[in-house]
């Protein structure tokens, strides 16, 4: 009979942090991919949760090590099937993760919400061979939701909230649209110029109809973009 282990995924936002803090004696192993371009209070908030979680959260990380290093070795950025960064820098490493427990029955934990039931049904399709735990669905709990139970909790939130942005993802995301790259421009102007010169090193832009070079500053609405919580399977998952 194999042995069993519980693997929650961390990702550094609220949502993941309340899924492992509802089931924490449940979970064998949380675990967070470090990226290079995370808002550095990402780890500050790993930190805080270890503490109100009273388990370490294991760092792991490609040898890419960040987005940019990434397009620049597969000239490629992103596409209708996901971003080349999430396959290199998360995909690659969880399943390099993975093989470490082959012998083992594996549960993983998830971090997506009552409005993300479509994304939990593609993971559980695409992954048939380990089971699959989503406490936040189990428990009908809202994004919201997760954001108030961490204030309770005394648990600050990561300050790319803070700043107006929906998820903690990396600073520069390739998935995110006009009005993201527009805020972008104004919060990190660094991040901005950097990949405005990589869009054109490499031939393509990671918006639609145009380089960010070209942007017009007062084009996109953020608010109203489509832009999910980056996710090991950002690449299959609408």
């Amino acid at each position: 009979m194999k042995k069993k282990i519980t693997i929650a995924w961390f990702s550094a936002g609220v949502s993941s942090f309340v899924a492992s803090y509802l089931i924490k004696s449940e979970i064998d192993k949380i675990v967070y991919c470090h990226i290079d371009n995370q808002h550095p209070d990402s780890l500050r908030f790993l930190k805080d949760a270890e503490k109100i979680l009273d388990k370490e959260i294991e760092i792991i990380q490609s040898e890419y090590k960040d987005i940019i290093t990434v397009i620049k070795k597969f000239q490629f950025i992103n596409s209708a099937y996901g971003a080349k960064c999430t396959d290199v820098l998360k995909k690659r490493v969880r399943k390099d993760y993975e093989r470490k427990y082959k012998d083992y029955d594996i549960t993983q934990v998830w971090g997506f919400d009552i409005e993300e039931r479509h994304r939990a049904d593609r993971i559980i399709e695409s992954m048939p061979e380990y089971y699959h735990r989503f406490p936040l669905i189990e428990r009908n709990l809202s994004k919201k939701d997760c954001h108030e139970l961490s204030r309770r909790l005394g648990l600050k939130r990561p300050q790319m909230y803070d700043l107006g942005y929906a998820n903690n993802n990396c600073v520069g995301c390739v998935k995110g649209g006009m009005g993201y790259w527009n805020k972008i421009r104004i919060d990190f102007p660094e991040t901005f110029k950097q990949m405005a010169i990589t869009e054109r090193v490499v031939g393509h832009s990671c918006i639609k109809d145009c380089f960010l070079d070209e942007l017009d500053p007062e084009r996109g609405n953020m608010s109203a973009e489509i832009f999910p919580e980056c996710s090991f399977f950002c690449e299959i998952l609408p």
